[in-house]
């Protein structure tokens, strides 16, 4: 199986500090979030990762190369104009050959890569998407006694309670024909309400029984320090390596 990791984004919300480095590149215990991922990837045997790039890309390219000193191999996509989460994916379509899984890059977490891997296949969908339950206004999703996602709303209008997105994703390489080329287009604002009308099967697999968080804000990236270094225990669980 093969990876992409979703790294292009400005990260405007964690300004000032990523005026001069990526999102993914911050600092958490002292390691890059992004090499956490990867360390991820390599615990659950995936070395082949496609990262895609657009704000600052050498600060990434130089510290990872091509991924030999992590255990990986590294394929790198830059994006002069960004293509949005969907788009990242139709630029570098030949890349993937099968099921593939997609990483939002400011994701950190131990999730457990087979038993998703496990819980995808089956449910034979096009899309698995990882679900957190909470207030937000992100994004708002219902599923089914089968947790076969009937409505997916991207940023609704109002906070609701509920299923939101996690930016985790496992999915079948059919789904790519289904993005325009050389086009902004998003997973949750574009793709997959698309894929909803098409009548295609997309589900929802609750994250249960890990650890995750969304690096996304000045806020949330004090609160990961600040826990990990409190909590010993929960840092030896997310260290990979």
């Amino acid at each position: 199986m093969k990876a992409i990791i979703l790294a292009a984004g400005k990260g405007t919300r964690l300004k000032p500090l990523t005026n001069n480095i990526p999102k993914v590149m911050l600092p958490i215990n002292g390691k890059p979030l992004l090499e956490y991922t990867i360390n991820l990837f390599k615990k659950y045997g995936i070395k082949e990762i496609a990262i895609n790039l657009h704000h600052l890309p050498e600060k990434i390219k130089d510290y990872f190369g091509d991924g030999r000193k992590f255990g990986v191999k590294i394929y790198y996509s830059y994006e002069r104009k960004l293509l949005g989460t969907a788009g990242a994916i139709k630029k570098i379509e030949d890349f993937f050959d099968d099921t593939f899984i997609v990483f939002y890059g400011d994701n950190f977490t131990n999730l457990n890569i087979l038993d998703m891997v496990n819980y995808h296949e089956s449910k034979k969908g096009i899309a698995t998407i990882c679900l957190h339950k909470g207030k937000s206004k992100s994004s708002y999703i219902e599923m089914d006694s089968n947790n076969k996602i009937v409505k997916f709303v991207e940023k609704p209008k109002i906070e609701k309670y509920g299923w939101v997105n996690s930016g985790i994703y496992l999915l079948e390489r059919e789904i790519i024909k289904f993005i325009p080329k050389n086009k902004f287009f998003d997973f949750g604002k574009d793709l997959f309400p698309l894929l909803l009308k098409k009548n295609k099967k997309i589900f929802g697999y609750p994250l249960k029984d890990c650890f995750w968080f969304e690096v996304g804000t000045l806020e949330k990236y004090e609160k990961i320090n600040l826990l990990l270094s409190k909590d010993k225990e929960l840092l030896s669980q997310i260290e990979f390596n």
